[in-house]
């Protein structure tokens, strides 16, 4: 995971400080974005059912990944580095919410197949005491990915690395080749094993959808649109080519492309998490509207609308 708006291994360039303008602008832009996607996610209130539960912790772990990202965002732009051990405690949970997102994907992919497919069974499979087993099953595979990077930096890192100042991202921090190849190696698992998921589970929806049951030709256009989430929770995957091949082309553009990179890979797929599991259900849908214009009642006319609420 990258947030930091300039990169320190960048040669043959000039990079030159942005004015009090600009700065101000990417960093409010940053903030607003991230307030109003915590504000429709808080406003998203269910029952527990299994399906619910995945959609609640998606929206936990994006409210963790926009915080900690856009904090770093503004930290970085501000004092351009900070301390490795400061650092550590901004790029974990980042880290690990980025992991979480397309595993809990898989999953909730996975319930929908389940409820398409083999609905006599739904209500023995999916509890809700097996939905919490698997939401620890995503926390514990993160962990196994990003622990070990930990592990490996107080292993061959000398302690003054760790007073030192960086750029704040994950390769400047976790820099041994052991974390590096590890990194790779755990992007190409997680990617292969969650579209491999996806691809069969929207398949087998897709036969049962040829029967023109409203519920399943429901459920095989949530599992496009998974697809589509998905691969923008990828692209943080593709990200150092991405960077680079953007940085050969446009040498002297380049806090623009990290703050362009940043939009895509940490701001967009969390915008698009309430559109594609809330804002399409009936129900979200008839609530949040009734909460938006009571909140913007309340705002305009907060005395009458006391009087009416006593």
């Amino acid at each position: 995971m990258n947030f930091t708006p300039v990169n320190s291994n960048v040669t043959g360039a000039v990079i030159h400080p942005d004015t009090l303008l600009v700065a101000l602008s990417r960093n409010v832009t940053v903030v607003i974005l991230g307030i109003t996607i915590n504000y429709i996610n808080a406003t998203m209130i269910f029952r527990l059912k299994p399906r619910l539960i995945l959609f609640i912790h998606l929206l936990f772990n994006d409210v963790i990944q926009l915080t900690t990202s856009i904090s770093l965002f503004i930290f970085t732009y501000t004092f351009q580095t900070i301390y490795v051990s400061i650092c550590c405690l901004f790029v974990l949970p980042a880290v690990f919410t980025s992991q979480n997102t397309p595993l809990n994907i898989a999953f909730m992919a996975a319930e929908c197949y389940i409820a398409v497919c083999i609905p006599l069974r739904y209500n023995y499979i999916c509890t809700i005491k097996r939905t919490y087993i698997v939401i620890g099953l995503i926390w514990t595979m993160s962990s196994l990915s990003v622990l070990p990077d930990v592990i490996i930096l107080l292993a061959t890192e000398p302690l003054e690395f760790l007073n030192s100042r960086v750029f704040c991202q994950r390769d400047a921090v976790f820099r041994s080749t052991y974390s590096l190849k590890k990194r790779d190696v755990s992007h190409i698992l997680f990617l292969v094993v969650v579209w491999l998921t996806l691809f069969y589970t929207y398949f087998r929806i897709l036969f049962v959808a040829k029967a023109a049951q409203a519920d399943a030709k429901k459920a095989r256009n949530t599992i496009l649109l998974q697809g589509f989430h998905v691969l923008l929770c990828m692209m943080v995957y593709v990200q150092p080519m991405l960077r680079q091949g953007l940085m050969y082309l446009f040498p002297a553009n380049l806090k623009n492309i990290f703050f362009l990179i940043f939009i895509m890979n940490q701001i967009l797929p969390r915008l698009v998490s309430p559109i594609i599991y809330g804002l399409r259900d009936k129900t979200f849908r008839k609530y949040f509207k009734r909460y938006l214009i009571c909140t913007v009642t309340m705002n305009l006319h907060p005395t009458t609308t006391l009087k009416m609420l006593s």
